[in-house]
């Protein structure tokens, strides 16, 4: 449930989770081997201004690492009951095959509510979710958050896990056992280390051992066990961060093998951050490079799970992939193209207005095989170049400003699977940032053509 440092309940609170589908996998029904990736979320901006929505939202990947937003980047489903809204929301297939959504029941940011329910969705391939209903835990005076869920094929039921304050006076994991996801048995402690901690997310049945991942301070360790008792299992590892981290979620890829471990920051506000390993076994996490990741505008807290190439295919086929783009810079990959007082400039995400790093990608306004570049939030204006530096113009409608504000698209100087823009009346220059503002220049150097390289994506 990430939180702000300066809002965050008891100084560190905040709240995230997920759990990978490929990695609890039992003896349900048979479906189309998963090649894909879905990730649930909700919104918030750093100042919880224009850009926060607490519903939920649904993204898709072919890799598990860039994503792109469904409906717009706005939310497909909002609670109904409750708070009215949602944090932390977990995203489980389950064993028929179907799938089942929870989320902390919670709109906003105010640590003190308590609610002893989680909001549950059912869907059967992600284009509808039905059933929404709220679950009873617990009848304690505190929240229930960061739900998620996992087979546990011992006791032939799902365990829902999720942080509640008990009488230990700090935050624990609790556990609570349901074959439907309507009613639940009793609650258990599942882990008590002694210390405050919150989203917990599951890694079931991994060479023999059972990972339990959760925020420790502004840190995300894990514990482990050989079984999926309450009360089973061990810290061990070496924690990973990224300023103040929470909301981990583990999945593990597809075509390597390897794990991912996401984190999400509250310092500044909804940076997720990657981690990988070859083996959980190990304890250790590698950090990926950020060129290698893109999240979705504005996510916070997300869940990840696996999907079907038919699953992925039918998601962007009923919801469509996002009217505009964003353009990430190569060699500065947590910077993206933005304009600030009507100059272009690469700055660090998050960015405030995030509408300014938006752009729709239209034909070139001087010629239609090439590209112009339309601001999303002030629609009348394109990115052009004038004395060689870029700024957000009004179209004028002239031949000059139609020259000036068009570019060819070539592969990328320094990755060829990114992207360079090349000027279309200054055909020996491209764009690129220097000193993290944009122009257009002759690119001879190494460091140019990192400066002239982007990566398009959402």
């Amino acid at each position: 449930m990430s939180a702000h440092p300066h809002l965050s309940r008891r100084g560190l609170l905040g709240m995230t989770a997920a759990v990978p589908l490929a990695l609890t996998l039992g003896a349900g029904t048979a479906h189309a081997a998963d090649s894909a990736y879905a990730m649930v979320y909700f919104t918030e901006s750093t100042n919880l201004g224009d850009g926060t929505d607490y519903g939920l939202h649904l993204a898709v990947s072919p890799d598990g690492l860039n994503w792109t937003p469904l409906n717009q980047n706005n939310p497909l489903v909002t609670p109904t009951a409750g708070a009215l809204g949602l944090r932390d929301p977990f995203l489980m297939r389950k064993q028929d095959g179907t799938f089942v959504v929870l989320a902390t029941d919670l709109k906003g940011t105010d640590w003190g509510y308590n609610s002893q329910y989680i909001h549950v969705w059912d869907s059967a391939d992600l284009r509808t979710f039905t059933g929404y209903r709220r679950l009873k835990l617990h009848d304690m005076t505190t929240h229930s958050w960061a739900p998620e869920a996992f087979w546990d094929a011992g006791r032939g039921r799902y365990a829902v896990i999720y942080s509640s304050v008990n009488a230990s006076g700090h935050n624990v994991i609790m556990v609570n056992y349901t074959s439907d996801f309507v009613t639940a048995s009793a609650p258990q402690v599942f882990f008590d280390p002694g210390y405050d901690v919150i989203d917990g997310d599951m890694a079931v049945g991994v060479n023999g051992y059972n990972y339990l991942y959760y925020k420790k301070n502004q840190t995300l360790v894990s514990a482990r066990s050989t079984s999926l008792d309450p009360g089973s299992f061990t810290e061990y590892g070496t924690g990973v961060a990224h300023g103040g981290t929470e909301a981990p979620t583990v999945v593990k890829s597809l075509a390597s093998g390897n794990f991912w471990l996401w984190g999400d920051t509250y310092t500044p506000n909804g940076v997720f951050y990657a981690w990988q390993s070859s083996n959980l076994a190990s304890g250790t996490w590698t950090a990926l490079d950020q060129r290698t990741y893109t999240q979705p505008l504005n996510s916070k807290h997300c869940g990840i799970a696996t999907i079907t190439t038919a699953e992925y295919d039918n998601l962007l086929a009923k919801w469509g992939a996002p009217a505009w783009n964003r353009l990430k810079s190569y060699n500065f990959p947590a910077r993206y193209v933005r304009h600030s007082n009507y100059a272009g400039r690469i700055d660090e995400y998050p960015i405030e207005p995030y509408k300014d790093s938006q752009w729709a990608l239209v034909p070139g306004l001087a010629d239609s095989s090439g590209v112009s570049f339309r601001s999303v939030s002030h629609p009348t204006r394109y990115l052009r170049h004038y004395d060689y530096a870029l700024r957000l113009d009004v179209n004028d409608g002239t031949s000059t400003f139609a020259g000036d504000a068009t570019f060819y698209r070539t592969a990328g100087l320094a990755d060829a699977s990114w992207a360079s823009f090349r000027s279309y009346n200054n055909p020996t220059r491209y764009l690129r940032h220097a000193n993290y503002v944009l122009r257009i220049d002759p690119v001879s150097t190494a460091t140019d053509r990192q400066d002239a390289t982007f990566r398009i994506g959402y």
